[in-house]
């Protein structure tokens, strides 16, 4: 009888103790604010590296869009500044496409000489001649010529990264987003930018 009643007061004792009922609170929350904190920053980072991809394609075709002769080396040089745009994000390495597209009188869009980078290393794109799909229709003009810039870049969360590129991690997989943009500009010193040893 009296355990029981010592029992029933302790636990009335505890239900009116309010000692420590923050740490409880917090030890709920605390989870869940920390979920909410990392998602914020990954969609706000995810949204910063999206507009970088965005700049390597305008700055890409800008700067091959004020040259008249152009030369393979340059135009590679240029490529690689895609690397600086998107830094500090490392996890991947961007790729850019820069294609020289001549549209003769009859509206016919061909290649004139194609670059790409990717993985850190330039080569030729496209074969010279091959017909070009995928103009937006008021950019083709009879007898007119155009850069097109298409800057990618494959884009993997924090959390992902970092537990794919640890030891023993707990997943093997990788959740990724592909972002990309293209730019067609028009040359600005002359009617076309040619490229000698493309």
């Amino acid at each position: 009888m009296r355990f029981q009643g010592f029992f029933a007061e302790t636990l009335r004792r505890w239900g009116k103790d309010r000692r420590g009922a923050a740490a409880i609170e917090f030890a709920f929350v605390a989870p869940v604010l920390l979920v909410l904190y990392m998602m914020t920053m990954e969609v706000s980072q995810a949204i910063d590296t999206n507009k970088k991809v965005s700049r390597i394609a305008s700055l890409t075709a800008d700067l091959v869009t004020q040259e008249q002769d152009i030369i393979k080396s340059e135009i590679d040089a240029i490529m690689t500044l895609s690397e600086a745009v998107v830094a500090p994000y490392n996890r991947s390495k961007p790729t850019v496409e820069i294609d020289a597209i001549s549209i003769d009188a009859t509206s016919k869009a061909t290649i004139a000489w194609s670059r790409k980078y990717v993985n850190g290393v330039a080569s030729d794109h496209i074969a010279k001649g091959t017909i070009v799909t995928g103009i937006p229709a008021k950019l083709i003009l009879p007898s007119t010529f155009l850069i097109r810039s298409h800057g990618k870049l494959t884009y993997t969360p924090l959390v992902s990264w970092m537990a794919t590129s640890t030891p023993g991690s707990w997943t093997t997989s990788t959740t990724s987003i592909e972002m990309d943009e293209v730019y067609f500009l028009r040359p600005r010193i002359a009617s076309t930018v040619t490229c000698a040893d493309c």
